[in-house]
């Protein structure tokens, strides 16, 4: 009494691999998620002189606090997952599939030099 996997679960009948997927989006946590929120909430938490340049993250922390800021950036990365899965995967388009990750990636490495730079 198996249960089949949805198409959007395997990459056998797909253009794409799953190491592809895995680096692309480990490379989107590492800068967009990790590294931009460690600078993020040096800035914020640790300089006094500084305050949050994004008026959505700003809301999202006076509002909720951290926990806030970091469910906005799941929500972010988790919505990149969905169209790399269900609209790239699903139609087989390189652009829908590595976009998202990608787009996160530079913004990440943006924000993040943007506030090394501001922290030095």
């Amino acid at each position: 009494m198996g249960t089949a996997r949805p198409a959007w679960l395997h990459f056998e009948t797909s253009l794409f691999s799953e190491r592809s997927f895995s680096w692309v989006w480990w490379l989107a946590a590492a800068t967009y998620g990790v590294g931009d929120i460690v600078t993020t909430i040096a800035i914020i938490y640790f300089v006094p002189y500084f305050t949050e340049g994004n008026p959505v993250v700003r809301a999202a922390i006076t509002t909720f606090g951290g926990g806030g800021f970091l469910a906005l950036k799941l929500l972010v990365l988790y919505a990149g997952i969905g169209i790399s899965l269900w609209a790239g995967k699903a139609e087989d388009d390189p652009l829908l599939f590595y976009g998202p990750p990608l787009l996160l990636t530079i913004v990440g490495l943006w924000v993040t030099a943007h506030n090394l730079a501001l922290l030095l």
